[in-house]
């Protein structure tokens, strides 16, 4: 009886979970980024929060606040779409990291979880529901 109940979550299909892998820390970066601009612009509260609150020892703030806009919007879309996606992975991963080591030390359980779901993705890519699989760029 316990064998079977066992057996029921092996029939979920990895390409689903790989997605949802994906998607979803996807998700967080990219509505982070959105809370940055107005329209194609840094928002004025943006260049203060990086002056000020997300300042990284060794990237002056203005670099980083143009650098992490960028990669919130442009890496959550490689991710979502499944294109270039264990390197977009590895990049929101390497976020993830600063985040933790240099802003916010004390939310290590929200960033471990999206670093083990960045990690599965980077360690197994990201399926066959991916432009990776499509275009055959992920073999």
């Amino acid at each position: 009886m316990l064998s079977r109940l066992n057996a029921l979550p092996a029939r979920i299909p990895a390409d689903l979970v790989a997605m949802m892998l994906r998607v979803f820390p996807a998700l967080v970066f990219w509505q982070s980024g959105r809370t940055k601009v107005e329209g194609l612009r840094l928002r004025d509260q943006t260049w203060f929060l990086f002056e000020h609150e997300y300042a990284l020892p060794l990237i002056p703030s203005e670099v980083a606040a143009v650098l992490a806009t960028l990669a919130e919007h442009a890496l959550p879309v490689l991710m979502i779409l499944g294109l270039l996606t264990r390197l977009s992975a590895l990049g929101l991963l390497a976020m993830t990291v600063v985040i933790q080591i240099f802003v916010y030390p004390g939310a290590w359980i929200t960033h471990g979880l999206w670093a083990a779901a960045l990690l599965a993705v980077a360690a197994r890519g990201p399926g066959r529901i991916s432009l990776d699989h499509l275009l055959r760029l992920d073999r």
